[in-house]
Parts: structure tokens; C-alpha cells; sequence
């Protein structure tokens, strides 16, 4: 987002992707889509796979949708935007929020994230516009990090890419966010190697041909994604809340089933856990306490200590097919989840970047 408004000339921004310069840019984030995933089904997506490629992306840490929208619409990292999780601890109020919906009524998304959005900064400017589905018009997480211009909402695929073309008028610069998030629902629930996966990714490059066919003269369309997936086979669905030795000095967990944050009680040891969870697990997971990622730049460059309190003490990331469940904290219904991300595999973490 940031390289399109630099490439639009829009004063402030820095064009790291050196997008070449335009009037008008479209940029597409289609929730789900791995590069590692598409190089292997991109016979099925003729407009995806014959296009410009601008080289694989590393979606922000950890892998997951909030963390990379929040990365897209500020133009910081997680360290300091704050949004570090599905599931985040709010420290003032010790209670785990779910960043994608639900958020109390006392937690303002505005205080919650409160530096200016990309597309703030650019109604300044030019035409900014977002178009995706109505019901985020008003959500928390559009409100925390992708507030700003006008919002068209239209629900399918092909009718966000007809309500697109509609914003993309001959003589005025703009800037359009296209979000799409069918491709991530599907493979949530059914796998990304499911024949109703592939029949999705059908649909969106059917309205992605229709989209960049018709474009304005002096327009460009970059598309990428939040993060890609894998598939965990039931048998690797774990409730770790049914092992209390893992369990013990946790107060809170938090984060999601391939990034499981843990937050510990008072006076426990956050190398003494990392060491309990080792013993059990192995080779299947990577652990690392929060200030070892954050010493190491899993959160960028100078994170925020306000934004880290909200961090676990010990993160689990999945390294094997498995995804771990809290489900005393949780119940049992996400455990019917086949697609999962959240971990450092490349399947989860590379993400594509295509021009038109």
C-alpha cells in the first residue's frame, strides 16, 4: 500500500517495491493466498499466473490476517502498530481480545492503534477508496488500521471488481483497496488442496481477468495476500489445555493454533516452560520467548515496549503439520479448522506480488 502511494507520487511514502508511477492504483489483497500455494495450483488461475511478478513477499509475523492487514494499512510493523495476533492480550484489562471481531465495547480501536493509516494519509491527496464486503465497514479492525477515505461495499467477487472499475475515473488519481476473503474462509474450513479451494481461486481470477481487461488508461492493479496455509490432518489438532503440566504457570493463552502465545503468572520461569513444551513436542514446534523475537526482529525494526507488552512471554510456533488448542479457553469447534496459519513455515509466510 505504502509503494502505491509513493508510485501515485503522494508525498511521505517510500516505493520499496518500485512500483512504476501511475494515476490510479488498485491494490489487492486476497486473504489466504501463499505464493507456495499458488505456484502449485496456477493452472488453475490462467489471469494470476500470466502476469508480472515482482518477486515473493514475507508476510509480517506472525502469519495471520490482523497482523498482515494492520502491516498493509498502517505501513509499520507489528511491533509497532500492536496488532500482534488473532487472539491479543489487552494488558490493562488482562483480558485476550480477538482482533477480527467481538471487541468490547471499552476497547477503542482508535486508542488500540492510533497512528494515522495509509489510506488517511492519502485522502489527502487523491481518491482513496476501499472496497470489500459491507460488514467491515464498520469493524473494529477497519476502524483500528484501515480507516480512511470512502467505502464501497459490495459482496462478490465479481461485483467488488465492477464496483472497482466504477471508482477508477479517467482524470482523477486514486488509490483503491480490493479486499477478498472467500479463498481464506475456504480453506479454513475445508483445506487448501480442497476441490472447493480450487473452485474459489476459479472464481477470483475469473473477476480479476474482467478487472484488469477494463482498467483506465495511466491505472495499475498490484495484488498479494496476508499469508498462505497448510493443512493439519485431525489427528494433529491438539487441546494442550488437556496437559496440565503444559499448562502450568500459564495464565492466559493467546494468538492462534500455529502461533500459540502463552502469558504467565507471576514469578514463572519463561525458559523453564519453553523447556516443558520442548520436552513434549520435540522437533514438531519452534519456541522462543517474546524477547528473543523481538531481539531478533520478528516484530521489525525498534518495536514499541507499549505495543510488546501485549506479546505472550513464550510463543509456539508450528513446525510440523500440528496446531495446538487451548480448549478450556476456546471450546471445541475450532478444532474442525483443516486449513490453519500463523507459524514461520514458507507455506504460511511467502506471499506473491503481481503486477498488471
Amino acid at each position: 500500500m505504502t509503494s502505491a502511494a509513493a508510485a501515485l507520487g503522494i508525498p511521505g511514502f517510500r516505493n520499496a517495491l518500485s512500483l512504476p508511477a501511475a494515476q490510479r492504483y488498485v491494490v489487492v489483497l486476497v486473504d489466504g493466498l501463499g505464493s507456495r500455494l499458488l505456484s502449485q495450483v496456477s493452472g488453475y488461475a490462467p489471469t494470476l499466473r500470466s502476469t508480472q511478478s515482482l518477486g515473493e513477499l514475507d508476510a509480517a509475523f506472525p502469519s495471520t490476517t490482523s497482523v498482515s492487514l494492520a502491516c498493509l494499512g498502517t505501513g509499520r510493523a507489528p511491533g509497532r502498530h500492536g496488532m500482534l495476533g488473532y487472539d491479543v492480550l489487552d494488558p490493562a484489562t488482562d483480558r485476550v481480545v480477538n482482533m477480527l471481531g467481538n471487541w468490547p465495547a471499552s476497547l477503542d480501536p482508535l486508542q488500540w492503534q492510533p497512528g494515522e493509516t495509509v489510506l488517511e494519509r492519502a485522502s489527502r491527496h487523491v481518491d482513496a477508496v476501499t472496497v470489500s464486503s459491507p460488514r467491515f465497514e464498520s469493524s473494529a479492525l477497519t476502524r483500528a488500521v484501515l480507516r480512511g477515505g470512502r467505502f464501497v461495499g459490495a459482496q462478490g467477487v465479481h461485483a467488488r471488481s465492477a464496483r472497482t472499475l466504477e471508482q477508477l475515473k479517467e482524470g482523477r488519481r486514486g488509490l483503491v483497496y480490493f479486499y477478498w476473503d472467500d479463498l481464506d474462509k475456504t480453506g479454513h474450513k475445508q483445506g487448501w488442496r480442497s476441490d472447493s479451494w480450487l473452485r474459489a481461486l476459479e472464481d477470483l481470477d475469473s473477476a480479476l481477468k474482467r478487472l484488469v481487461s477494463r482498467l483506465p488508461a495511466n491505472t495499475r492493479v498490484v495484488l498479494t495476500a496476508d499469508h498462505g496455509m497448510v493443512d493439519v490432518p485431525q489427528e494433529n489438532r491438539l487441546d494442550v489445555s488437556a496437559v496440565p503440566e503444559l499448562m502450568a504457570g500459564v495464565r492466559h493463552t493467546a494468538g492462534e493454533p500455529r502461533a500459540v502465545q502463552l502469558h504467565l503468572k507471576r514469578g514463572t520461569s519463561a525458559e523453564e516452560v519453553v523447556d516443558h513444551w520442548r520436552s513434549h513436542f520435540g522437533d514438531a514446534v519452534w519456541l522462543a520467548t517474546r524477547d528473543e523475537l523481538a531481539a531478533y526482529g520478528y516484530f521489525g525494526p525498534s518495536p514499541d515496549e507499549r505495543m510488546l507488552a501485549r506479546a505472550g512471554d513464550v510463543w509456539v510456533l508450528g513446525r510440523e503439520d500440528v496446531a495446538l488448542y487451548d480448549v478450556a479457553r476456546q471450546g471445541t469447534r475450532p478444532l474442525a479448522m483443516v486449513g490453519q496459519h500463523g507459524s514461520l513455515t514458507e507455506h504460511e509466510r511467502m506471499v506473491p506480488a503481481l503486477l498488471w
